[in-house]
Formats: C-alpha cells, sequence, structure tokens
C-alpha cells in the first residue's frame, strides 16, 4: 500500500506534514484506539480516537467548534479510502488557526 501525505498533531505540539500508511493498523496505533473521522469537507477529514474522551486524554485543539482530544491526523478522503490531504500545509494554518494553539 501507498503512503499518503498527512498533518498529524499531538496535544501541545505543532501540526507537522508527514507521510504514512494508512492501514487500519497504523491509524488505529497513531491515535491510541478505535478511530473515528470528523468531516472538515467533502474531501477532508480528521481522524481521531473515538474513545479519547473516556480514556481521560489531554485537549489537543479545537476545530470548528469542536474539541479534539489525543493524537490527531488530518487527511483527504475519496469514497472509503484515505488519499493525500487535499490543501496545502499554509492554507490549512489559514482556514484553521485552531490547529494551532498549545
Amino acid at each position: 500500500m501507498d503512503k499518503i501525505k498527512v498533518i498529524t498533531k499531538r496535544p501541545g505540539g505543532a501540526p507537522a506534514s508527514v507521510w504514512i500508511t494508512p492501514t487500519l493498523k497504523n491509524l488505529q496505533a497513531y491515535v491510541g484506539g478505535y478511530i473515528e473521522t470528523v468531516t472538515l469537507a467533502l474531501d477532508c477529514v480528521i481522524i481521531c480516537d473515538e474513545e479519547g474522551r473516556l480514556k481521560g486524554k489531554p485537549h489537543n485543539c479545537s476545530i470548528c467548534g469542536y474539541d479534539f482530544v489525543g493524537d490527531i491526523i488530518i487527511c483527504g478522503v475519496k469514497g472509503d479510502e484515505f488519499t493525500d490531504i487535499p490543501i496545502s500545509y499554509k492554507e490549512l494554518k489559514r482556514i484553521l488557526p485552531g490547529l494551532w494553539e498549545v
């Protein structure tokens, strides 16, 4: 399986542009549990741990009025496949300033 370019963010850290292999096992390992997707746009989602709050994970950031906890991944989506993030890091910084909160 090919790698895809995504943005990752850990609580208290800055977002980072990285390449990952988008297997269920890898995504679950990164977020630390069962994955949940939150749709940002038709072609862009945030992947997080669906039980992060129950596990008491630390606050990460607020995006579009939703508070995320634990580690997150932002990537593209086409159908039911995860793909490269469809916007640049610079554009993401402009449209999602909450991603840069510490």
